[in-house]
């Protein structure tokens, strides 16, 4: 992992919806190479999947809670 990968990493957690486009030019890199790192974090476990964070309030939950069990 070099420090791409973790700015990368860094951007993709604080919103995984980010456009590749986006991360990219974030990073100093074009589109593909960008993707080829995500890619490969994917593919080495970095990277195990992409949540959506509920808002509890709109939902009238005091408490919110989601699972998945794999």
């Amino acid at each position: 992992m070099d420090h791409i990968d973790k700015q990368i990493l860094a951007l993709l957690q604080e919103d995984a919806d980010l456009p590749i486009t986006d991360v990219a030019e974030r990073v100093h890199l074009s589109t593909t190479p960008c993707w080829r790192h995500i890619q490969r974090l994917e593919e080495l476990g970095y990277i195990q999947r992409k949540v959506a964070l509920l808002d509890a309030k709109k939902l009238n939950h005091k408490e919110c809670v989601m699972y998945r069990t794999v």
